[in-house]
């Protein structure tokens, strides 16, 4: 968790000071504003560890191999986010946001935390890009996406002159 918690205090330095109102803007139609950004690593975190717990419980032993999760945070090669983790376009304050994320890092690090190492390292959860990782794989991956979507935040409050 400790590239987790690296990943998120520098996502939260990023956000830190934007108003309300800059936040909920988006930079293009297309794009999304950094609010839509830190709801999707809300939703994304939430889900990991949600699954990583269903995992846990219900899932068959299995050996993979280990996946270069690293590579989440090249920003040349676009990925759509699934339909169950894409933000709506509701108005949110930075706030009620960070406390949403806190909410979520914390579920995710004491799952993380309290589940057997040997059981995160058998069991396995499909993802679209990678394949089956491991649900220890799942947690760091969980980090290189923040550090994936700080770099998409940055590009944000340079469009919106930030």
């Amino acid at each position: 968790m400790r590239l987790n918690e690296r990943a998120r205090t520098e996502l939260l330095a990023e956000a830190e000071g934007i108003s309300d109102e800059d936040i909920n803007k988006q930079p293009a139609g297309d794009r999304w504003s950094i609010k839509q950004i830190l709801d999707h690593l809300y939703l994304m975190e939430g889900s990991v560890a949600k699954i990583i717990q269903s995992q846990l419980e219900k899932g068959k032993k299995e050996h993979v191999s280990e996946k270069p999760i690293d590579l989440t945070v090249n920003r040349d090669k676009k990925v759509d986010a699934l339909d169950f983790l894409t933000p709506g376009g509701d108005f949110a304050t930075l706030e009620e946001l960070t406390q949403k994320l806190e909410a979520s890092h914390k579920l995710l690090a004491d799952t993380a935390i309290n589940a057997d190492e040997t059981m995160l390292k058998e069991r396995v959860y499909q993802h679209p890009a990678f394949g089956e990782l491991s649900l220890k794989q799942w947690v760091p991956f969980v980090a290189y996406h923040e550090m994936r979507h700080t770099e998409q935040l940055r590009e944000v409050k340079r469009a919106l002159n930030l």
